[in-house]
């Protein structure tokens, strides 16, 4: 995957970098695979913003993606690699033995005319889906479950990939992109390899048009505004927050607060992300 820079034709243009699309092998999505998505713009069923700074943006369809990988011990051929507009990774379509169409997301090194499989006896190769204890440790993996049958819910973005670090038990110890290193159980599966599309993180959007294109409308810092607005705001010129700590335009502690209250799951984490080495 490449990145492109514009000539500044425009103010806009300057500074602004975009994706080539060369591991792009489809251009039109599978129409078995897609449904409708509805523009809500932030706001829940009875029409009330639950989520500000949303709306607009280009119509998309959502591919329906197999997470959970239970399709076990049938090939399957790549047949395609697609974007997909509401993800950061890109999908790999799937033909199965048996006919059958699914996307994954697509991990760095699958190529189409490549066979993957899912299973206890599949390969360690990058596309490949087992459980955990099939997996040898050291082995990066992404698309992980937290439960079994689940479905992958953790290391699904571009790039992004868990090493496993040990077994002991019913548990693996796997350290996350962020840092933390948790607990899942064995019988949960994983695939195998990085996910792709590594540089996303170097795009630079380049104008206020592009971020619109996304459905996210503009931010305003409360700083810049009124105090009947929002705690930070008033004064003459730039002022301080003048509180202990920066808070939401409700009055909650922001900025880097802890949030976490599922003190359930709290016992799976071994290392937390604050506590990583640097």
């Amino acid at each position: 995957m490449g990145i492109k820079k514009f000539k500044p034709v425009t103010p806009g243009q300057r500074g602004m970098t975009g994706y080539t699309f060369d591991e792009i092998t489809k251009t039109k999505p599978e129409r078995s695979l897609i449904v409708v998505r509805k523009q809500h713009a932030g706001r829940n069923a009875y029409g009330r913003v639950t989520v500000r700074h949303r709306g607009g943006g280009v119509r998309r369809h959502i591919r329906k993606i197999d997470f959970k990988r239970d399709k076990r011990d049938i090939p399957a051929r790549v047949a395609a690699i697609e974007y997909d507009p509401n993800r950061t990774a890109r999908l790999a379509l799937l033909f199965y033995a048996d006919g059958e169409k699914r996307y994954i997301l697509a991990p760095i090194g699958l190529r189409v005319g490549d066979t993957v499989t899912a299973g206890v006896n599949a390969e360690i190769r990058s596309g490949n889906s087992l459980p955990i204890s099939s997996i040898p440790v050291g082995t990066m993996i992404h698309n992980i479950e937290l439960a079994e049958g689940r479905g992958g819910q953790l290391v699904r973005s571009a790039g992004a990939a868990a090493q496993l670090m040990a077994k002991e038990g019913d548990y693996a110890q796997v350290r996350l992109p962020s840092g933390e290193v948790r607990l899942i159980r064995q019988t949960c599966y994983a695939t195998v390899g990085q996910v792709g599309n590594v540089e996303h993180s170097n795009i630079k959007l380049g104008k206020a048009g592009r971020k619109r294109h996304m459905g996210i409308r503009p931010t305003v810092r409360g700083s810049a505004m009124n105090p009947n607005d929002h705690p930070h705001g008033g004064g003459e010129g730039r002022q301080p927050i003048g509180m202990p700590g920066p808070k939401s335009p409700w009055g909650k502690p922001t900025l880097g607060y802890k949030t976490r209250r599922n003190k359930r799951t709290s016992k799976y984490i071994v290392r937390r992300r604050q506590n990583k080495r640097r």
